[in-house]
């Protein structure tokens, strides 16, 4: 799969192996990690974590792409597609929860680089490409009530909050619901 997207900034590719050691800065970082499940990723398990990445693209025909500056090729983090079973709010695969699945929109950047408008930017051609490419019929954001920093991105990108679900792996989250046309940044 040669899937890629390019933005002013932001260069949004494929996953692959060898991503593991730039994706250390991201899931070993405590605050990073605080509202992606809570629990920091051991230095030795990185590359378990790269390699799911490429696995959800293989299952799902979706999932994240690398965020990389176009500037200097510096990785910046994760942005793309999680699929849930809204059953049980587990994660899963399009196939494995058949009409229960539903596509969600979710960022990552390692700490150096937020604030900076990455995220909406990188998370803007996302959901275009999803709702594109991929006919993607609804997406969702999940946010932790207390994350007010992903709160401000899902508004920046006219998502609607709705309502709050708990989540088997890191408590309640808000349900941001995605307009199909693109935000006004």
């Amino acid at each position: 799969m040669s899937t890629a997207l390019a933005t002013q900034r932001l260069l949004l590719r494929l996953p692959v192996a060898a991503d593991a050691s730039a994706a250390a800065e991201l899931v070993t970082d405590p605050e990073v990690m605080r509202f992606l499940g809570g629990e920091v990723v051991p230095d030795d398990r990185v590359g378990v974590v790269v390699e799911r990445w490429i696995r959800r693209w293989e299952e799902n025909g979706i999932g994240f792409f690398v965020v990389e500056s176009r500037e200097d090729g510096a990785f910046l983090g994760r942005v793309g597609l999680n699929v849930w079973d809204v059953r049980r709010w587990t994660h899963a695969t399009l196939a494995g929860a058949g009409e229960f699945a539903q596509p969600e929109l979710g960022w990552a950047l390692v700490r150096s680089q937020w604030g900076r408008g990455y995220a909406t930017e990188a998370a803007l051609a996302v959901r275009d490409w999803a709702f594109s490419e991929r006919e993607i019929g609804g997406l969702i954001s999940l946010i932790a009530p207390d994350n007010l920093a992903s709160a401000a991105v899902a508004r920046r990108l006219r998502a609607s909050p709705g309502q709050v679900v708990k989540l088997f792996d890191s408590g309640d989250a808000v349900v941001w619901e995605h307009p199909r046309s693109r935000a006004r940044g």
